[in-house]
C-alpha cells in the first residue's frame, strides 16, 4: 500500500493556506502570489530515473493527467538511441532504478530494446494500462525474464469495481487489464496496481475489495497498490493552497523532505523534438520545471513546490515510485 510522507492536521492545513490570486496563478519560481518565500526541495542525488514514453495511448481517458490519447502528440516517443545516453549517464551518477511511464509505454516501437538495455544494469518498472498493447507484446516481453535485473509492471485498475473502471476507460477495459495482470504474473513478472482515491472512501473497504478481486483471479491478495489522488489534466489551474518555505520547514523534517520524489529522481521527456529533463513525473505541463538536457547539472537545481500537483505530495504523500 502507498506509504504517506505526511498527513496535515486541519490546523496545519489552514496555517499553510495562502489563497490564490483570483485571475491568474503566479509563474514566479521563488515566491507565492502574496510575496512569501515559496517552498522548495533541494535534490540530494539520483536514485531513480524516469523516462516518459510519450503521450500516445490506445485509450482516451478524460481524467488522464497527461491528456493521452491515440492522436496526442504533446510528448513524443523516444528512440533507443535517444534514451541510451541518459541511462549511461545515470549509471555514472549512481542511479538505483529506472521507471517508464506514458501514455502507454507498450506502444513504443523501441520499448523492448530500451527495457532490455536498462535491465542489464538496474531494476525497471513499467507503468501500463495492461490492455491491448501489452497483451499483443507478451511474447516479446518474455525475453525480459532473462534480464540481469528484474522488470516489473504496474497495471492501472482505477477501482475494484468493473463498472467504475470502465466508466472512465471504456467498456471491456477492466477485463482486459485483469487479463494483462494475470498473464504477467503467470510469466513470473512482479506486478502491482495503480488505483484512484475516491472522495470520502473507506480505505479498509477498498483494500478488502481489491484483495477479493486479486484472489478471485488467482493473484496474491497482497499485491502492492499505489493509490493516487486526482491530479487533473495538463494545464489545469485548481485552487489549492500555496506551499511556503515555512510550511516545508515547520511541518516536515529534513528526513521527510528527502523522501519527496523530486529530491532523488528526475524524468526524461521528448518534447519539441528534443530530449529534456523535468524535475518530476507530474509536472511536464509547466516549462519552469524543465531543467535542460544536462542530467548532472539538473541535480544541482532546487525544485519549487509551486505546481498544484506538488500539494498532493505535500499534504497526502503522493508518490509515483515503488522504491
Amino acid at each position: 500500500m502507498l506509504t504517506k510522507l505526511s498527513s496535515l492536521s486541519k490546523e496545519n492545513h489552514i496555517a499553510c493556506k495562502t489563497l490564490q490570486d483570483d485571475t491568474t496563478r503566479s509563474s514566479r519560481w521563488k515566491y507565492t502570489p502574496s510575496g512569501e518565500k515559496a517552498g522548495f526541495i533541494q535534490p540530494h542525488g539520483l536514485k531513480e530515473l524516469w523516462f516518459h514514453t510519450g503521450t500516445k495511448c490506445n485509450l482516451s481517458c478524460d481524467f488522464c493527467l497527461e491528456g493521452s490519447s491515440p492522436q496526442d502528440k504533446r510528448l513524443a516517443s523516444p528512440k533507443f538511441e535517444e534514451v541510451k545516453p541518459y541511462i549511461d549517464e545515470a549509471l555514472e551518477l549512481g542511479v538505483e532504478h529506472f521507471s517508464f511511464t506514458g501514455g502507454e509505454p507498450l506502444l513504443v516501437k523501441d520499448i523492448i530494446d530500451i527495457l532490455s538495455y536498462a535491465a542489464q544494469h538496474r531494476p525497471c518498472l513499467v507503468l501500463t494500462n495492461g490492455t491491448d498493447p501489452l497483451i499483443k507484446r507478451l511474447e516479446k516481453l518474455k525475453i525480459l525474464r532473462n534480464a540481469k535485473h528484474p522488470v516489473s509492471f504496474r497495471i492501472s485498475l482505477d477501482s475494484a469495481d468493473e463498472k467504475t473502471h470502465d466508466m472512465g476507460r471504456g467498456q471491456g477495459e477492466f477485463k482486459k487489464a485483469l487479463i494483462g495482470l494475470r498473464r504477467l504474473h503467470n510469466l513470473g513478472f512482479k506486478v502491482s496496481v495503480a488505483r484512484h482515491i475516491a472522495k470520502d472512501e473507506n480505505i479498509d473497504q477498498v483494500n478488502a475489495a481489491f484483495e477479493a478481486l486479486f484472489s478471485l483471479n488467482g493473484l496474491p491478495s497482497s499485491l502492492n497498490i499505489v493509490a493516487f489522488p486526482d491530479f487533473l489534466t495538463p494545464g489545469a489551474l485548481p485552487e489549492v493552497p500555496h506551499i511556503t518555505e515555512n510550511c516545508m520547514t515547520s511541518y516536515q523534517t529534513q528526513e521527510q523532505r528527502k523522501h519527496y520524489m523530486c529530491a532523488s529522481s528526475k524524468m526524461i521527456v521528448k518534447k519539441d523534438n528534443r530530449m529534456q529533463i523535468y524535475a518530476c513525473t507530474l509536472v511536464d505541463d509547466d516549462e519552469e520545471y524543465s531543467f535542460g538536457s544536462d542530467l548532472r547539472a539538473s541535480l544541482q537545481q532546487r525544485v519549487s513546490m509551486k505546481h498544484h500537483r506538488c500539494y498532493s505530495c505535500f499534504a497526502h504523500g503522493a508518490s509515483c515510485s515503488e522504491m
